[in-house]
């Protein structure tokens, strides 16, 4: 009977302290989202970078805080003009492979290819006339793959809408292509009930590019 005790003590202990830890994860990933949002300098994007990153090496389980840290440096990428893109894209790749080690589910997975999709496009960026045959390729295969993988993630609409607006009608592209792309974006944001710390952003970031297409 006594030996019973100690094995039930145990397992409520060990349950306890998984509640605990699940509860202190959850805590900290919704604090850094908030500042994800607040912030606004290369500084603060790094920090919040290598906090998700520590997030995620203490939890090894969870694949949302290996993508933002993955994020933060891709929102860095686009803000600073001076950053190095291709050492910054490497390292946002090598976040979307852990994150990608810690995932089967479709959804998830489309958000990381989503992720891929901008690394590949800022490392296009710094030449296009010759990358565009190498990253521009990796850039619509991860694209493809996130729509693929998940037919109903607006982001995925807006970043197609974002290569549509920025390439000349002749390759393909032009406002009226765009426009359409943002509006599909739009209408699954609308509909869209996303689970707690999961992506969400890219709503307002639509309807900006929407107004550039009228």
């Amino acid at each position: 009977m006594k030996k019973l005790c100690i094995l039930l003590l145990a397992i409520c202990y060990l349950q306890l302290a998984g509640y605990s830890q699940s509860d202190k994860y959850v805590a900290a990933m919704k604090t850094n989202l908030a500042l994800f949002d607040s912030t606004g300098s290369i500084p603060d994007y790094i920090a919040l970078s290598n906090t998700f990153a520590r997030i995620g090496d203490a939890e090894k389980t969870q694949w949302l805080p290996y993508y933002y840290a993955g994020l933060a440096l891709s929102t860095e990428g686009w803000t600073s003009k001076t950053i190095d893109k291709d050492a910054n894209s490497t390292q946002i790749l090598a976040f979307t492979d852990k994150a990608q080690a810690l995932t089967t589910d479709s959804s998830d997975l489309s958000e990381i290819n989503d992720l891929r999709n901008m690394a590949y496009v800022q490392q296009l960026l710094v030449d296009p006339a010759t990358r565009f045959m190498s990253y521009g390729k990796d850039a619509s295969m991860a694209l493809k793959a996130a729509m693929d993988l998940n037919p109903n993630n607006p982001r995925s609409y807006y970043l197609e809408g974002m290569s549509l607006f920025n390439k000349p009608a002749n390759f393909g592209g032009g406002k009226d292509k765009a426009k359409v792309a943002f509006q599909k974006a739009l209408d699954l944001y609308n509909i869209a009930t996303p689970k707690s710390l999961y992506p969400n952003w890219g709503k307002q970031q639509t309807v900006d590019m929407l107004a550039k297409c009228q």
